[in-house]
């Protein structure tokens, strides 16, 4: 099915979706949880995907099933010469259907396409399996890392968290011109 951009009418479900795969009971039928880190049922709201979709440099994308639901996203956001990606979501019930390698390589060419040398991300840093799939798919640790922040109603933590930043350098010529 095709992936295409997200508008503010697609808050609702782009809301169930996000929260269904990191947070709460529901997200515990696919890989990519992260209740046993965090407690609670958010990982989003309303207000904070209003505010991404407001900002000018940023795009949700989303993946709709032959049903036209929202089965999978990704946020996009341009950071001087690189893609910022985050919330990349699948659906626990659509888990392993190969929807995020096409959010991934979506993402990949957006970046092409805004003429950016790469994307990064950051990754909490005990999600080892998660991180072995971003290395299959071409990211490598940068050896950076950021503290994870607390805000309650997005999850308590469980345990001390802290974030990887992982990047795919997708653009080699634009870096080479610019050491020219």
């Amino acid at each position: 099915m095709p992936i295409t951009k997200a508008n503010i009418e697609d808050i609702s479900a782009l809301l169930k979706l996000v929260n269904s795969a990191y947070r709460g009971e529901a997200s515990t039928k696919g890989w990519t949880t992260e209740a046993h880190l965090l407690k609670g049922d958010l990982r989003t709201d309303e207000p904070t995907l209003l505010k991404q979709f407001q900002n000018k440099n940023a795009v949700i994308l989303k993946f709709t099933n032959e049903r036209d639901e929202i089965t999978g996203c990704v946020y996009l956001e341009q950071k001087d010469h690189k893609i910022y990606l985050g919330m990349l979501s699948v659906s626990p019930a659509a888990q392993s259907q190969g929807i995020g390698k096409k959010l991934l390589q979506a993402a990949e060419a957006f970046a092409n396409e805004r003429q950016c040398e790469a994307v990064y991300m950051t990754v909490i840093s005990v999600r080892q399996e998660l991180i072995a799939w971003y290395k299959r798919h071409g990211y490598v640790n940068t050896g950076e890392t950021k503290p994870f922040p607390v805000e309650e109603r997005f999850g308590v933590p469980t345990q001390a968290l802290e974030f990887i930043v992982l990047e795919k350098i997708i653009a080699q010529r634009l870096i080479l011109n610019k050491q020219l």
